[in-house]
């Protein structure tokens, strides 16, 4: 593999979310340039780089130090790869991105790993430490950040990110109990939010609104995504594809409204001064797409993933 001319891979086993759709929405081109800002385990990574050829380069980037420590052990020995261990958000800064993109691809959320090892703090299922940090070499946990927030920043926290009714009375009682004994287990802090919600929607757990919303806060979810995007749309050449899974309605809106922003031309009001010309930088391409039934049926995970993809527009 060191040569860059790799034998080549074979599909996944386990498809990473939306795989097929994924690898026609970034129409790869053999001597591409493309970027995986959400590594994970390399499931779209692995198609990306079968699709290249031995002029083309693949760079991979995670917030996750193990992500990035998989990626070194199965990757980095072929000279086509590039690794960064750091958020999408980061891209721009990059040398190895500063050379133009003709493809990114965001898989947003938390990775399936993530969730299974209960070390990690982010299952509600799993009883572990109430860590969910992404990346375990930086930033406050979510037992340092419930020690010491107030009452109104968690309310706060849980409803924008959360969109959890019962943010105010959760908060509450969170702040009141922790007084007694901090939070610093998953299974505690779900114990807790289910005795305060209940449990009167037998499909979703209580917990699950309020360990979204912190996770998503611990980790800049939101922020990063905002910047990989712009970060993404400047360093795509003319005509490259941005490709991006989300899970939930908070990242899709964000990455729907990014898209439409750039590429339809705002509405006239007749009131105001007439506005410059407008020159579309992107152009939507297929709208929003869904998992199959019967990859729903083979993942429930997903269930809930959007896609959505776009191409850089204007002149060459």
């Amino acid at each position: 593999m060191a040569n860059g001319t790799s034998v080549p891979m074979q599909t996944p086993r386990h498809l990473p979310v939306m795989w097929k759709e994924v690898m026609d929405g970034l129409h790869v081109k053999p001597d591409g340039r493309y970027l995986d800002g959400t590594f994970g385990r390399g499931g779209h990574a692995r198609g990306l780089l079968e699709a290249l050829g031995p002029d083309g380069h693949l760079l991979l980037m995670d917030k996750d130090p193990e992500a990035i420590a998989h990626a070194r052990e199965h990757f980095a020995g072929d000279t086509r790869v590039a690794l960064y261990h750091g958020s999408f958000a980061e891209m721009a800064g990059w040398p190895e991105a500063q050379r133009g993109l003709d493809g990114v691809l965001f898989d947003l959320g938390v990775s399936s790993p993530q969730l299974d090892v209960a070390e990690r703090g982010f299952s509600f299922r799993q009883d572990g430490p109430l860590d969910m940090r992404m990346d375990t070499t930086r930033g406050q946990s979510a037992a340092d950040w419930l020690a010491q927030a107030s009452e109104k920043d968690i309310a706060e926290v849980l409803w924008l990110y959360g969109e959890e009714k019962a943010s105010r009375k959760i908060a509450r009682v969170l702040v009141a109990k922790r007084s007694e004994t901090p939070f610093t287990r998953t299974a505690q802090l779900a114990e807790c939010i289910a005795g305060v919600v209940g449990r009167f929607d037998a499909k979703i757990h209580p917990a699950t609104r309020s360990f979204q919303a912190i996770r998503i806060f611990i980790n800049r979810e939101l922020d990063d995504l905002q910047t990989g995007l712009q970060a993404a749309h400047d360093l795509l050449k003319h005509g490259g594809r941005l490709a991006v899974i989300s899970f939930h309605s908070l990242e899709d809106r964000i990455v729907k409204q990014f898209i439409a922003r750039h590429a339809k031309a705002p509405a006239g009001n007749r009131r105001m001064p007439e506005a410059p010309a407008f020159h579309a930088s992107l152009k939507d391409v297929g709208g929003a797409a869904k998992a199959d039934a019967a990859e729903v049926a083979a993942n429930p995970r997903a269930r809930s993933a959007v896609l959505r993809v776009a191409e850089k527009a204007g002149a060459a």
